[in-house]
């Protein structure tokens, strides 16, 4: 809570810098045709100066009784594709998409004032794509993944911690041990945008909108 005495939150959010120095510029012009080519640099690019979390992914769904949801996810892989993430087929993302392939995820590197957004549809990537994801991960990430049952209520953190260390176990013993609710999922963007943020606040933005015959681009106002 804020000091009475001193600044409110208002002022303080008011106060806060939103970009650092330095920032990468972004000529749409120069971009490439294909819009996961565009993003494969900027995110090399995030990974490269060091930016937090690049693979942070934020997905929002659409449930089948109209409401909405967001949560980060982990970027596993972006092809000519689509955008590839993992969860487990009982959580409430996939219970979403499963009701309405519908989806929206954006992206966001702070210290270079970057965002994407993309829009489309997803789809899981079948079942040996989904264990072979699986399988890549160490023991202690399948162990967590063994060992949760999400949503379900949970007695005390205690109980988690032990029922991670007993799956974990298993799968370090059992290197081919494979959850079944495992899935491997691909978001299929028909458009996205590119953001580069200005100290100047002359944004740039740039929407690849995807046609029959192919990606168009698109330079936006701010």
């Amino acid at each position: 809570m804020s000091d009475p005495a001193g600044p409110t939150l208002r002022d303080r959010l008011r106060r806060t810098p939103a970009f650092g120095a330095d920032l990468p510029t972004f000529e749409p012009d120069d971009a490439p045709d294909a819009p996961h080519a565009l993003f494969e640099e900027w995110v090399l690019g995030a990974i490269d100066a060091g930016a937090p979390a690049p693979q942070a992914m934020t997905v929002s769904t659409r449930g089948a009784d109209g409401s909405v949801s967001a949560r980060v996810v982990v970027l596993k892989d972006v092809t000519a594709e689509g955008w590839h993430f993992a969860t487990d087929a009982r959580s409430r993302k996939v219970q979403d998409l499963t009701a309405d392939a519908a989806v929206a995820a954006t992206f966001y590197w702070p210290t270079l004032a970057r965002q994407v957004r993309l829009t489309g549809r997803a789809h899981p990537a079948g079942a040996e794509a989904s264990a072979a994801d699986f399988r890549e991960r160490s023991p202690a990430s399948r162990g967590a993944a063994l060992a949760t049952r999400p949503g379900e209520p949970l007695g005390s953190h205690a109980e988690l911690v032990a029922a991670i260390d007993e799956a974990t176990a298993r799968a370090d013993a059992d290197r081919a041990l494979v959850l079944p609710e495992w899935q491997l999922w691909v978001v299929v963007p028909d458009e996205i945008e590119f953001w580069q943020g200005s100290p100047e606040r002359a944004h740039v933005r740039a929407v690849y909108r995807k046609e029959s015959t192919g990606w168009t681009r698109t330079r936006l106002w701010p």
